[in-house]
């Protein structure tokens, strides 16, 4: 499970649920469904190859510890193209203890990707959260001051991308550094209540993009951020900034929308333009967290409990990967996770309860969403698309 903020679309630029309310059987039609679903596992007309077919990497989170599974790592490989380690890479997990390195699950992951001919999306490098509780107690506690609090950032940025290097095709470089324009701390720039811009400032962000960039210098490095899904303020905020800092020689290549959607806030009706103008502005752009959950029953957290939610996660999923499709600096498509009973939803939205937000269910069979985006991605008339090369061009 990942442990994230919770997402908050809110009411501007989307289209509320009901409106959306196609009904179960209909949107599994829409889909290409059937009641008879693919064998888990299978490579006929697996996302994996349909995504190759337009140019598009077609991935998902994974949990490093899960892959001993057999039908598990069997429909990792079969499946997807491209892997994301869900809290592996993260500060807190690959530096426990100061001084003292754990590599082995991220390490298990790009071995696997690679035996697998799998790209590798790294995740992440800065963030606010799961840092390790030597640093932060540090930095609460005194012990740390800010001078060193910037030289053990760089150096965790400059080990890591080092130790992994010409094994990551796309980084997180720094994750949600902005708030959401409802909130108070708003300011239309890296929030400062951010761990990192608190203590060292906004141009900490940049550093840490240059300092990636020093240990892997073919890596794309990518910002990554969520509620961005709509032409939005805060949209809006992040292009600007990403744009400014491109201009300063920052080597920022692309922008991670996360896409963590919710059927109660409908589906973003303009993604597809938003996300175009970041490839305009010369950005690669990735889906990079993908999932849509809705309210579940208390006692079964991946049983809805509206039967025409089902409907709405098809239209949204429909929506994020034709979004995918449409704008050419599209280069990859990740769902976060594979299964409901896998997902971090249940588990962060417990009050109330929702969940059933992934590709399949908890027996690892293929749900009606999987086939919505197996049908756009086998009827694209996508071709030639750009960007899908392992490095930076």
């Amino acid at each position: 499970m990942s442990f994230r903020r919770v997402l908050l679309l809110g009411a501007v630029g989307v289209v509320g649920a009901g409106s959306l309310l196609l009904g179960p059987t209909s949107a599994f039609a829409q889909a290409g469904g059937s009641s008879g679903a693919a064998p888990v596992g299978s490579h006929t007309d697996s996302l994996r190859d349909l995504g190759a077919k337009v140019g598009l990497r077609v991935g998902t989170a994974v949990n490093p510890a899960e892959l001993t599974s057999s039908t598990y790592s069997s429909l990792i490989a079969n499946q997807f193209s491209v892997v994301t380690p869900e809290n592996e890479m993260k500060w807190e997990v690959v530096e426990p203890a100061q001084g003292q390195h754990n590599w082995g699950p991220a390490d298990k992951l790009v071995a696997f990707a690679q035996a697998h001919h799998q790209l590798v999306r790294g995740h992440t490098l800065l963030w606010q959260n799961q840092l390790p509780t030597w640093l932060t107690d540090g930095v609460a506690n005194g012990s740390i001051s800010n001078t060193q609090l910037r030289a053990l950032l760089k150096k965790h940025i400059q080990d890591e991308v080092s130790h992994f290097k010409g094994k990551i095709w796309q980084w997180d470089v720094a994750n949600e550094a902005f708030t959401n324009p409802w909130d108070p701390e708003w300011s239309g720039t890296p929030a400062p209540g951010h761990f990192w811009v608190n203590h060292l400032g906004a141009s900490i962000l940049a550093d840490a993009f240059k300092w990636a960039h020093e240990a892997d210098p073919k890596a794309l490095l990518f910002y990554n951020d969520y509620a961005i899904e709509n032409v939005n303020a805060k949209s809006t905020a992040v292009l600007n900034w990403v744009k400014q800092l491109r201009a300063q020689g920052v080597p920022i290549d692309g922008i991670g929308f996360q896409t963590h959607l919710d059927t109660q806030y409908g589906v973003p009706t303009d993604f597809t333009q938003d996300m175009q103008r970041f490839g305009d502005a010369g950005l690669k752009t990735a889906v990079t967290e993908a999932d849509v959950r809705t309210f579940t029953e208390p006692n079964s957290v991946n049983t809805p409990t509206d039967t025409n939610a089902v409907a709405v996660q098809n239209a949204a999923w429909k929506q994020s990967i034709d979004t995918c499709l449409a704008v050419r600096s599209c280069i990859s498509f990740t769902a976060w996770g594979v299964s409901d009973d896998q997902s971090w939803v249940p588990t962060t939205f417990a009050n109330p309860q929702e969940g059933a937000a992934l590709l399949y269910d908890s027996n690892l069979q293929p749900k009606s969403e999987y086939f919505t985006v197996q049908h756009e991605l086998a009827t694209t008339e996508a071709a030639h698309r750009t960007g899908i090369g392992a490095g930076r061009s």
